[in-house]
């Protein structure tokens, strides 16, 4: 079972270095004319923190994706090396 779980960790990590990979070179990309089109994507998320105030602690939660088609390429990648690795 540890061989399972070990092999889902790194492939989650494949992907995550994939999508930050993918959104690094889709960053980049801006400045080609072109490759404008690897930086087309979306971004979602909260865009207004949600703040919890327990007047000992204040805890602010934020999160934002930011998805381009570099980053979808990337990731892509990541689990075809993940496989043939």
């Amino acid at each position: 079972m540890a061989t399972k779980d070990k092999n889902i960790w790194i492939l989650i990590i494949f992907i995550l270095s994939g999508l930050v990979i993918g959104g690094l070179i889709g960053e980049l990309a801006t400045r080609v004319d072109w490759l404008w089109w690897l930086s087309y994507g979306q971004t979602f998320g909260l865009s207004d923190p949600i703040v919890l105030d327990l007047s000992v602690v204040q805890i602010t939660f934020a999160l934002m994706f930011k998805i381009s088609v570099a980053s979808i390429i990337g990731m892509l990648l990541a689990i075809i090396i993940y496989r043939k690795v």
